[in-house]
């Protein structure tokens, strides 16, 4: 996508201007809000939303005609019914009648078209939900079922995507990017290029595998937060891309990796850590997870190429700055995910029930390894799910005996292995109360050829107690009477680093970071 557009006088300037009066509308709203954008017109009028097509022809999209986009518009309709039908209403013409008059819906000659929406509110949109600090770590679970359960019935599409469909996008990203010099350091811009090019190098037999293996499919294409909404307490993805095909019929992981790098440019690091991990728990698909760095850093060159778009198309010089500043940002980020993030690792957390090693997995994760971070394996989730139940429900005693614990803790040590042979740094959040299961997952480390970090935690017994008496909703099933029996036991002789499980689990995972996990 180029910076620059070609914008044919279509005559779209009185049809937008009807638009934006009150009462060109049946219902004659109060008022009516415009919101453009790089390909956009959307007018916010009473409980609908009436988006219009931009006549611009861009390198990745052709509104230029008013054919293309009445057809443009029948695709969002058809695309985005699969998410949000509630939302998408029709594709309503603009026509004018035989007095030269338009009107909406009208019988005449259509001179535009219009996608017609039901309107929400905007603070239940998640980028606003996200900047006003009410996006949590359990809305990121939900999100990511939502979406694992979206490209679970998505069609595959194995025309598209593989070595070429990446190879567009990274020629395309430095292209784009490299066409403003006085705006993007030309020094970054290449550096960058260099290793998205270099990347799909070493990565296309697998691009290609999953190409082939049906891994790319007609997703949503632009999956950020501020294209979805919070709808009756469900996360609801709209705005869909309808225009071009390359750009929505892409590897799973690529769709999921524009949330992602939504995420990490706000700051939601932990956010997206989650998010990343509940996604893969739903899926298993572990394959993909080699080609992250690459597809996060080319969502970010997106994001910096709309950015450009947006100042290129901005009258008012104090929002082009802005818009351009974006971009900036925007780069930055791509650079960071693109970099190299050194060897995988494994780092194991143990101790007793209730004693925070799941608090502080969840904040170190995002801590460590490539963005979003660390996969975290969680032996009391794997144990439900071994099983076929969610994680919150509760298991019988049966669940708990010596075989099945010994299954479990097999299972953790045979998916710790393929994550980092596949390149990815590995938490293991168990309790490892004997000194065998310690020995056993440093040995999945040494087998895999990675370091591993044992980190052990303490806590009086009456402050896990309370947290165990305090919990949720949660994977684990201890109990307090569970506590008093791992209390009871020996532990064996610990070499791991040991640290007191304080009430600062942030603090904690920060302490842990720089003691054990550096050089």
């Amino acid at each position: 996508m180029t910076a620059r557009s070609s914008a044919p006088d279509t005559g779209q300037a009185e049809v937008l201007a009807r638009l934006g009066d009150p009462g060109f509308y049946p219902d004659a709203p109060a008022d009516v809000e415009r919101i453009d954008t790089h390909s956009a017109h959307v007018f916010l009028a009473g409980t609908r939303a009436y988006k219009v097509k931009r006549a611009v022809r861009y390198s990745f999209l052709d509104f230029s005609t008013l054919e293309l986009r009445r057809q443009a518009c029948e695709a969002e309709l058809r695309l985005n019914r699969r998410t949000a039908p509630s939302l998408y209403l029709r594709v309503m013409p603009i026509a004018r009648d035989a007095s030269g008059q338009l009107a909406l819906g009208g019988a005449g000659t259509p001179v535009e078209w219009a996608v017609v929406m039901q309107r929400f509110p905007d603070t239940a949109l998640l980028d606003r939900m996200a900047a006003a600090g009410r996006f949590s770590r359990s809305e990121a679970v939900r999100l990511a079922d939502h979406i694992a359960a979206f490209h679970a019935r998505a069609v595959p599409t194995p025309h598209q995507g593989g070595v070429a469909g990446l190879r567009e996008v990274v020629e395309d990203n430095a292209r784009a990017l490299a066409d403003v010099p006085d705006v993007l350091d030309p020094a970054r811009v290449q550096a960058v290029t260099r290793a998205w090019n270099d990347a799909v190098e070493r990565l296309g037999p697998l691009l290609e595998a999953r190409r082939a293996g049906g891994f790319v499919r007609q997703c949503h294409g632009d999956l950020h937060l501020r294209n979805i909404v919070m709808l009756d307490g469900a996360p609801t993805l709209f705005d869909a891309i309808e225009f071009n095909d390359a750009f929505a019929c892409i590897d799973v992981w690529y769709d999921v990796a524009f949330l992602l790098m939504d995420l990490l440019a706000r700051g939601l690091a932990v956010e997206a850590n989650v998010l990343f991990n509940q996604y893969l728990l739903r899926t298993s698909d572990v394959g993909g997870l080699p080609l992250l760095p690459l597809f996060l850093s080319s969502r970010a060159a997106v994001r910096a190429k709309t950015s450009l778009a947006s100042a290129a198309l901005e009258g008012d010089a104090t929002r082009r700055a802005e818009f351009e500043a974006r971009a900036r940002d925007y780069l930055a980020l791509a650079v960071r995910c693109a970099a190299d993030a050194g060897p995988p690792r494994l780092i194991a957390i143990g101790g007793r029930s209730g004693v925070g090693k799941s608090t502080l997995a969840a904040e170190l994760a995002p801590l460590v390894g490539a963005p979003p971070g660390a996969v975290v394996l969680r032996s009391d989730v794997l144990r439900k799910v071994l099983r076929h139940h969610e994680p919150e429900e509760r298991l019988g005693a049966d669940a708990y005996t010596d075989a099945v614990t010994a299954a479990v803790y097999h299972v953790l040590g045979v998916r710790a292995t393929d994550l980092l042979r596949g390149g990815a740094t590995v938490i293991v959040d168990a309790t490892f109360l004997s000194p065998a299961s310690r020995e056993a997952i440093e040995a999945v480390a040494a087998r895999a050829g990675v370091a591993c970090a044992g980190v052990w935690l303490d806590a009086p017994a009456d402050t896990m107690a309370a947290r165990l008496r305090g919990r949720g909703r949660d994977a684990s099933d201890a109990t307090v009477e569970v506590l008093q029996l791992q209390l009871a036991r020996d532990a064996g002789p610990i070499h791991w680093a040991r640290f007191e499980a304080g009430p600062d689990p942030a603090g904690l995972a920060g302490t842990v970071r720089a003691s054990v996990l550096t050089g």
